[in-house]
């Protein structure tokens, strides 16, 4: 089924028309995604819009930025867990038991990274609003999970920067502030090395491999609302249940 574009914002256009390009196989992995100046020749766009292509199509796992090279053709490793349990989990909800926990460790504003950047769609250093908790349950650590916004939306949401937890979660107190819905979710799942803001928390040494969650939202409109990683502790694993009559 051929995806309708025509209400997406023109660099999300035009980066969906690029991942079409690329699950096709004209564009193979190890080739060059069009450069900005490409594209505004031939979408007849800006150069601010131009330039927001290249972080969508990181952002979505199908480009990688290589020094000296440009941004190159990746075709992304795709694994979806169950969205339903990763949310009541990183709400502290009741699903892995009444022994659970939560700890928020901050809330700050800061300078977009590129993967943030990229992920909420702004340019890097943009500031940022990071909210980091933990889940812990009779066991240990469950997970450590860090969400980004833009500041922008931090603004219109303070509560984001409060360090209390968040009845409605994160979607909930965006949709309830500015109106914007979250129309769109994706789960990746993927091995990541702990860093090592995240590793004294998660209670494991810097740069030990575990498995990560990273998601993305977006709004009805096709815009980013926020990003979010969550580093899973030792000996933790994934789990999807599903009635199939």
């Amino acid at each position: 089924m051929v995806r309708d574009l025509s209400g997406l914002p023109p660099y999300q256009r035009i980066a969906a028309q690029i991942i079409e390009r690329i699950e096709r196989g004209d564009l193979q992995p190890g080739d060059r995604v069009p450069s900005v100046s490409q594209i505004m020749e031939t979408e007849g766009v800006s150069r601010a819009t131009a330039a927001r292509v290249p972080g969508v199509l990181r952002a979505e796992g199908y480009a990688t930025a290589t020094p000296g090279v440009g941004t190159i053709v990746t075709k992304p490793k795709k694994l979806t867990a169950g969205a339903d349990r990763l949310a009541k989990l990183q709400a502290g909800g009741p699903t892995l038991g009444d022994s659970e926990r939560v700890e928020i460790l901050d809330a700050v504003r800061e300078e977009a990274s590129q993967e943030v950047a990229d992920a909420l769609g702004l340019e890097l250093g943009a500031e940022v609003a990071r909210r980091r908790r933990r889940y812990l349950d009779g066991t240990g650590v469950v997970t450590v999970s860090t969400t980004w916004v833009s500041g922008a939306v931090a603004d219109q949401a303070p509560e984001f920067l409060e360090a209390a937890p968040l009845p409605k979660m994160t979607f909930g107190l965006i949709e309830e502030r500015t109106g914007r819905r979250v129309a769109r979710r994706r789960d990746t799942v993927a091995l990541r090395e702990v860093p090592e803001d995240v590793a004294v928390h998660l209670e494991v040494e810097a740069g030990t491999r575990t498995l990560a969650v990273v998601n993305h939202y977006w709004d009805q409109h096709g815009e980013p609302t926020e990003y979010a990683v969550d580093y899973l502790g030792a000996d933790r694993e994934l789990s999807s249940e599903y009635d199939l009559d």
